[in-house]
């Protein structure tokens, strides 16, 4: 079985509207994408589970040999079940966060580099978590709107948080390097006698 979090996006995004696997994929990226992901390879056989199970209808889509995908009432009922079940947790895995933990082998000008790059990413976020707030057509969805500008403002902190920790991690190791902090001396593959 598909993991419940996976299933849980899938027929939330059909409890706003009937779509096709691929308009799917397409809102997910674009419209959650700044707190979760999901990619074909997860969609389809998760619409597949689904529908075996009676929680999703297939109907023809707009082009040929399309599909779109419904929710049935039993999908709805299933869907806030899910919602009700405490999230699960995921493992943390943080590229950057494990680089600067080995930090020394690297040292504090790499570092840096590897900040400033999250520091960025994090101030493109921020800009489009803000076009994402203004572009939201918030008529069309009134009665979604308001969670959604929910999980927007989750991203804004989280992006002005990562902002504030990477400023704050720049001084430091713009200290570390004034103090000669470099990165580890190459090791020689020849032992010495």
């Amino acid at each position: 079985m598909r993991s419940r979090q996976t299933r849980t996006a899938v027929l939330g995004a059909l409890s706003i509207q009937p779509m096709t696997g691929y308009a799917m994929r397409e809102a997910i990226r674009t419209t959650l994408g700044h707190f979760w992901s999901e990619s074909f390879g997860q969609i389809y056989p998760t619409l597949a589970e689904l529908e075996q199970e009676g929680l999703v209808e297939r109907g023809e889509g707009t082009r040929t040999g399309s599909s779109t995908f419904a929710l049935t009432p039993a999908g709805r009922a299933h869907l806030r079940t899910l919602l009700a079940d405490p999230p699960q947790p995921d493992p943390p895995r943080n590229g950057v966060l494990l680089r600067l933990f080995f930090g020394r082998v690297l040292g504090p000008e790499a570092c840096a580099d590897l900040v400033r790059d999250a520091r960025d990413r994090a101030e493109r976020q921020l800009a489009g978590l803000a076009a994402e707030r203004t572009d939201t057509d918030h008529t069309a969805h009134a009665d979604d709107s308001p969670y959604w500008l929910l999980t927007i403002s989750a991203g804004e902190h989280a992006a002005r948080a990562t902002i504030a920790w990477a400023d704050e991690t720049l001084a430091t190791l713009a200290t570390l390097a004034a103090e000669g902090h470099g990165g580890e001396p190459p090791t020689s593959s020849k032992e010495t006698p």
